[in-house]
């Protein structure tokens, strides 16, 4: 494995002609970042380009942020397309993702870890917050090493190139109440103590550098107690404080029903009265809060993770995103079940499904920014940059020298002014992707739309998705 990311890269330079920073695009930019691959600074309006500087290959953006991920689902993407009850929902998915959680080696995980992270950084993801909670062999027993699986996830980050926020997940019950686990979630389960455990296992094994965080992620409210909850929050803070929490919330309407019947109160209310909850925090799907909730969770900092290609494809539900934003709610996208892998949909069916709901165009634009494309984009990047717990998403002295290079000659850009470039990234979806090239920590990882490492790591997911799929 290559674990030279932070110690033997050379520091570097690039100029480009247009690169867009926090205050909006800006012509003939010089980026110089250091040997760790943090930006040392960032200058616009330079007279001329400095001699011997390589030149970028067309307008630049920062990379986004992934804020949600489960590798594994990448390798089952397509297989659930058809009814398999007169039922169908998001429950009977979930008893086939069970299934398939079942079947997976560690080489098959790390296989298609690897070429999900090929994919999003192909796409322009260029960090990625790991929602991981296959922990376990398949019969349930742990493996000598507790956290196995979760560092073929982060071997595989760092073959490929991401920046990754690691997150085990704390997995104890099958639904409200502390209810016993089901026999299908065995490879999932874990105390507080255990899941610490795991945590600290990876510290030793790889401490955290520029591209590499780590936090936790109790599943849900449904999977979790109030006490096991504080008790892994509690462990978590006297070993690394302010490290990122994310968790399932919110996702089902059976899901609040059952949180009202148990415990008394709605997911998202019954989280923030209980616990500090703030910028530290994602709060994923979040899909169904109502208007209280709504101003409280904006109110507090947290972010909503937004999966909008999983939740249409699950039927989850339509987020109060226009409220949400008006009340100055933080939010960023994630793939999830990576049935896609593109932060452009995930914002444009962000939009798209406000404009269904509503009946109106351009529903998340606001006073302050017309383009609504140019808002989203802010917005993810923002969020997920602070869901990540790392100095991403941004092109600035400090932060990671992460950025995507767009292709200024393809067709839906061609002849464009770059107040128009983000709309068109967004909404348009003719031919090939815009993105041309991808940098991570100042290294040219994606060029002319092709992974460095691309036929290898393909051809290792094609032998993982034989074993996974021969007995289907």
């Amino acid at each position: 494995m290559n674990h030279t990311i932070e110690t033997n890269q050379a520091s570097g330079a690039l100029f480009a002609a247009q690169a867009y920073l926090p205050d909006g695009w800006r012509r003939n930019v010089l980026l110089e970042w250091d040997a760790a691959g943090t930006l040392r600074s960032v200058r616009p309006d330079l007279a001329q380009a400095p001699s011997g500087v390589a030149h970028a290959a067309g307008p630049i953006l920062p990379g986004m942020p992934n804020l949600h991920s489960h590798a594994f689902q990448r390798a089952m993407a397509g297989l659930t397309e058809y009814r398999a009850n007169p039922t169908d929902s998001f429950w009977s998915w979930r008893d086939l993702m069970y299934r398939f959680a079942a079947r997976i080696t560690p080489d098959d995980l790390g296989a298609t870890a690897r070429w999900l992270y090929v994919e999003m950084l192909k796409a322009g993801y260029t960090s990625v917050c790991e929602f991981h909670y296959v922990h376990h062999a398949q019969d349930g027993q742990r493996y000598a090493s507790p956290a196995e699986l979760a560092q073929r996830v982060v071997d595989a980050a760092d073959v490929t190139g991401i920046g990754m926020t690691m997150l085990p997940v704390l997995y104890q019950y099958s639904g409200f109440g502390a209810r016993a686990p089901r026999d299908d979630q065995r490879r999932f389960i874990n105390t507080p103590e255990q899941l610490l455990g795991i945590v600290e296992a990876l510290r030793a094994w790889r401490p955290e550098h520029g591209a590499l965080r780590y936090g936790v992620a109790p599943h849900s409210l449904r999977a979790v107690s109030h006490e096991s909850l504080r008790a892994l929050l509690e462990g978590l803070d006297r070993s690394t404080p302010g490290a990122p929490v994310h968790i399932h919330i919110a996702e089902q309407t059976a899901e609040v029903e059952a949180c009202i019947a148990t415990e008394g109160a709605r997911p998202v209310q019954w989280l923030l009265d209980r616990f500090d909850v703030n910028a530290r925090w994602c709060l994923v799907h979040a899909t169904h809060i109502d208007a209280q909730e709504t101003a409280a969770l904006a109110k507090r900092g947290a972010i909503a993770g937004l999966c909008l290609t999983t939740e249409a494809n699950l039927g989850d539900g339509i987020f109060p995103a226009r409220d949400y934003l008006d009340a100055g709610g933080a939010f960023g996208v994630g793939s999830d079940s990576h049935i896609g892998v593109d932060w452009r949909a995930e914002l444009r069916l962000l939009e798209y499904g406000q404009r269904l709901a509503r009946r109106e165009r351009n529903v998340l634009a606001a006073a302050h920014q017309a383009q609504v494309a140019d808002r989203l984009f802010d917005a993810a990047l923002a969020g997920g940059a602070s869901a990540t717990g790392r100095e991403v998403g941004a092109l600035k002295a400090g932060a990671r020298a992460d950025w995507i290079v767009l292709d200024a000659q393809h067709p839906n850009l061609a002849e464009q002014k770059p107040h128009t470039w983000l709309s068109s990234v967004v909404f348009c979806e003719h031919g090939e992707t815009p993105v041309l090239d991808v940098y991570t920590g100042g290294e040219k990882i994606v060029e002319g739309r092709r992974h460095r490492d691309e036929a290898r790591l393909y051809a290792d997911y094609r032998a993982a998705l034989a074993r996974l799929l021969a007995e289907d």
